[in-house]
């Protein structure tokens, strides 16, 4: 049975269609990365997993329960999610940062939080910055954090909402290669990305989303070497 089960989903902004029906399957324990061109309706299938967006037609399943019927705290716990900006709270330190979620939400103690944190910004290498105020590190650093903190609560799956757009090209492969560090560790992810490179590298399965709808679905070697859908083909530049 797939962790995620996405069935026939719809989604509009106003009078505009921006997921015209997709069904899409995540299996345990792969990651998925979905490409395509600006406004093609990846990050809102994103947002709508955890729950960020409401939709209006269509079904989403996490290990077989409707999120619709969850808890969305519960949800989201189990359903992490890092995004473009990093959405850190400037006004407190690393490790904080890292531990309000599951002292908060997950009613942890604060020495147990703070044990499972550090060992989480380890995992990132950012254990050398827990005093440090989030506005004093790099954008790189700060996405560190960012998945830190998210993975602090343990989810069964990650997400991430083009994690390196708004880093420049040094920042870029230390994020990206602690997503790889994640992916050698069996974590199912769902990577919303423009690194083409990467997303061959790093995935079991490649989505093209184009206008709402998946274009194209296959292994990166499907994808990157032979495209059938000719707007992949276009995106792509074959």
């Amino acid at each position: 049975m797939p962790i995620i089960k996405i069935e026939n989903l719809k989604k509009s902004f106003n009078n505009t269609h921006v997921l015209k029906g997709v069904n899409l399957d995540i299996y345990e324990g792969k990651v998925i990365t979905i490409i395509g061109e600006s406004g093609s309706g990846k990050s809102t299938l994103l947002r709508c997993i955890n729950s960020l967006e409401t939709y209006e037609e269509g079904n989403i399943y996490f290990k077989g329960q409707n999120i619709k019927e969850m808890n969305v705290n519960n949800l989201r716990s189990q359903i992490g999610m890092v995004f473009q900006q990093f959405n850190l709270f400037n006004n407190l330190n690393v490790l904080k940062n890292c531990t309000i979620g599951l002292i908060k939400v997950l009613k942890m103690p604060k020495q147990e939080a703070e044990k499972k944190a550090l060992e989480m910004l380890t995992l990132v290498g950012m254990e050398k910055f827990i005093n440090a105020n989030v506005n004093s590190l790099s954008g790189g650093q700060k996405q560190r954090v960012a998945i830190a903190r998210a993975l602090a609560l343990n989810p069964s799956v990650m997400l991430f909402d083009e994690p390196t757009s708004a880093l420049d090209p040094k920042n870029v492969n230390e994020v990206l290669q602690v997503i790889s560090k994640l992916a050698e560790k069996g974590m199912t992810m769902i990577i919303v990305t423009h690194e083409m490179k990467f997303a061959r590298n790093v995935s079991d399965q490649v989505v093209f989303m184009d206008e709402g709808i998946i274009g194209e679905i296959g292994t990166p070697e499907q994808i990157f070497e032979n495209p059938l859908n000719q707007n992949l083909r276009k995106f792509l530049q074959f």
